[in-house]
């Protein structure tokens, strides 16, 4: 992707309005031209500073008691001027209020929460990992290989467990990288469906149970336990992958 197709395209990839393809082919281009990386942090500082609640405008709270008072200070003639003159300056300012306030909101509005935007770069690590044919660093079903492998890669030890007998055969594990961190991504399989369960410390907020969501057409759930945050996805269906997570949770609680 040239630089003017990603000018052209910039915006809506900010405010999350392109397909998959196309804002993978922005990540790209971004990670190898510098410019278009400085452009693309100056539209997200600029949303930050838009967003800033500091922008909003408020009358003083004696703003009508000091109007009052001076209105009754003047004569007739005067009176009806500055009448004329405050209804201006009010109707100004309600319309710069009225404009902050549709910025603000639109702001809030139109930008992602933080779960939608884990959501975006698990779906798009595990597009990712399908096209490039490159599910697994370390290809196993043994979770005693695949477990240690991670030694020394992370700052943590991601539980592996082996649900084969249930129908979902450990396929390995590889070192992926979500929400500015490595992760560890360890890889199953049920039928022709490849799952994806990322997992990574947690960040100490309080518990979240089992959640299933659909975001660019993959099922995901997610849930944090014993300090982890788990996020599983797939185009597997959503019963299944539910059954999975499930199988999943259980076999923590054994450990």
């Amino acid at each position: 992707m040239s630089c003017h197709e990603t000018h052209e395209l910039i915006h809506g990839y900010v405010d999350g309005e392109l397909d998959l393809v196309r804002s993978m082919e922005i990540e790209e281009h971004l990670r190898d031209c510098h410019a278009c990386t400085q452009s693309y942090k100056g539209i997200r500082s600029l949303r930050s500073v838009i967003s800033d609640g500091a922008l909003r405008f408020d009358p003083p709270a004696n703003f009508e008691r000091r109007l009052r008072s001076t209105l009754r200070r003047e004569s007739e003639p005067q009176r009806r001027s500055i009448i004329l003159r405050w209804r201006w300056v009010l109707v100004g300012t309600s319309l710069i209020a009225a404009v902050i306030v549709i910025w603000v909101v639109a702001g809030i509005f139109g930008r992602p929460s933080t779960g939608d935007l884990v959501a975006e770069e698990i779906v798009s690590s595990h597009v990712r990992s399908l096209m490039a044919d490159h599910l697994t660093d370390v290809p196993s079903s043994d979770r005693h290989t695949v477990k240690p492998w991670f030694d020394g890669k992370l700052d943590f030890s991601p539980p592996v467990k082996d649900l084969s007998q249930q129908g979902f055969n450990l396929n390995g594990g590889r070192l992926d990288y979500i929400g500015n961190r490595r992760v560890a991504a360890l890889v199953y399989q049920r039928g022709k469906h490849s799952i994806n369960v990322f997992v990574w410390p947690s960040s100490g907020a309080a518990p979240i149970n089992e959640k299933a969501s659909v975001h660019q057409g993959y099922n995901l759930i997610r849930w944090t336990n014993a300090g982890m945050t788990y996020w599983v996805v797939s185009d597997l269906n959503l019963a299944e992958l539910q059954q999975f997570a499930q199988l999943l949770q259980e076999s923590q609680a054994l450990s």
